[in-house]
């Protein structure tokens, strides 16, 4: 079994970033499902990371503490700006969950005694196992499978065609947009936690505009039609670089090609249930 350990010691950063990902897209898929384009999922995500990795270097938390902090800080982030923006929608509420990221990344170059400002975290303690990410993993999945087969996932589907009919139905659409944005916030500060506590350092240019546009693209790319896509999204765009690596300088260009390519083949992302159903029938 040595070239399973050789393999291990070369990837296993890449193969528990899998994991990571496929979090962050099921965080954006809560509220894409419910029909919102909140783009602060990378914003939470570095919430969640500071606050995790604050928590075990200057109180020494042990490690599930100090992830249940990084869940519980982008949530209630999620809870205070979410009364006014979700009131927006489209490109507004993108825009206002943009700029909220930006706020945030103001504050932790601001506060270098805390935060270590442009510096970042140096030295954080490599916590984060394979079993942590996969329970992780498991658990959203499994909790998610069960929320979108509920009330609460009929509620989001209801939302998301058409709110004013939701709302006319008796449907509380305030309230369950802001469930969806902050389960969504709490999932992100997870994969936030678990990637601190895997790569050593974070800064607060990882979680800016580029990675909010990634993490939507995983699950636009994957397809919201079910938890798979989002999953599956994450896994190509984890590896996709990997793949490109021969391409050298043209790494980026086929990047772009093969997302432009999809988003007009498959407009409804790679995993699209009822076209694969259709596949089925004619099969």
């Amino acid at each position: 079994m040595d070239w399973l350990s050789n393999f291990w010691a070369v990837y296993s950063n890449l193969v528990l970033s899998l994991g990571t990902n496929a979090l962050l897209a099921l965080s954006i898929y809560l509220t894409l499902s419910c029909g919102m384009l909140a783009m602060a999922n990378a914003a939470f995500m570095g919430i969640g990371a500071y606050t995790a990795a604050l928590l075990t270097m200057n109180y020494n938390m042990p490690f599930p503490v100090s992830l249940a902090g990084g869940m519980l800080m982008p949530a209630l982030a999620a809870f205070i700006i979410g009364k006014p923006t979700l009131r927006l929608s489209g490109v507004y509420l993108a825009i206002a969950t943009l700029s909220f990221g930006e706020v945030v990344r103001v504050i932790v170059l601001n506060t270098d005694s805390l935060t270590g400002g442009a510096l970042g975290l140096n030295g954080i303690p490599q916590l984060t196992q394979w079993w942590h990410v996969a329970l992780a993993v498991v658990l959203t999945l499994a909790v998610l499978y069960r929320l979108r087969r509920s009330k609460v996932g009929r509620a989001f589907e209801a939302i998301k065609e058409d709110e004013t009919a939701a709302g006319l139905m008796g449907i509380h659409v305030d309230g369950y947009k802001m469930l969806a944005f902050v389960l969504g916030a709490a999932i992100a500060g997870l994969a936030g936690g678990l990637d601190a506590h895997l790569t050593f350092f974070i800064g607060p240019n990882e979680y800016g505009f580029g990675r909010g546009v990634e993490i939507l693209t995983m699950a636009i790319l994957g397809g919201i039609g079910g938890l798979v896509g989002p999953v599956l999204g994450g896994v190509i765009l984890t590896l996709l670089p990997e793949v490109l690596r021969s391409f050298d300088n043209f790494r980026l260009i086929a990047n772009g090609l093969i997302l432009v390519l999809i988003v007009l083949f498959l407009p409804k992302g790679i995993w699209d249930p009822a076209r694969m159903r259709r596949w089925f029938k004619k099969a």
